[in-house]
């Protein structure tokens, strides 16, 4: 599935129409770049966490010639699904919080 189709059956399940939820979709990823890339974390329940992580500095071997390289300590974005996500993906019902 596409952005485009995302907003499509946003607008759908929603009762929208595709221009309000093609906004609303495109203000809430920005959103999410915008906290992560400060170092914040954002927390959907049930969804899942996107937040920033550290790569340290590494050596790597480029495949063509077979040389060793270093690679650079960067900061990249990381999404950990949630519970309810991940029961979905697999299957199963979402256990419930005692």
């Amino acid at each position: 599935m596409n952005k485009s189709e995302l907003v499509e059956v946003t607008a759908k399940e929603a009762g929208i129409s595709k221009a309000a939820a093609e906004k609303a979709l495109s203000a809430t990823i920005a959103a999410v770049v915008k906290t992560v890339s400060k170092g914040d974390s954002v927390t959907l329940v049930g969804f899942g966490t996107f937040k920033s992580a550290k790569r340290a500095a590494r050596t790597g071997k480029n495949p063509k010639t077979g040389a060793t390289i270093k690679i650079a300590a960067t900061t990249v974005p990381k999404f950990s699904a949630g519970a309810g996500f991940k029961a979905a993906v697999a299957g199963k019902k979402a256990a419930k919080k005692k």
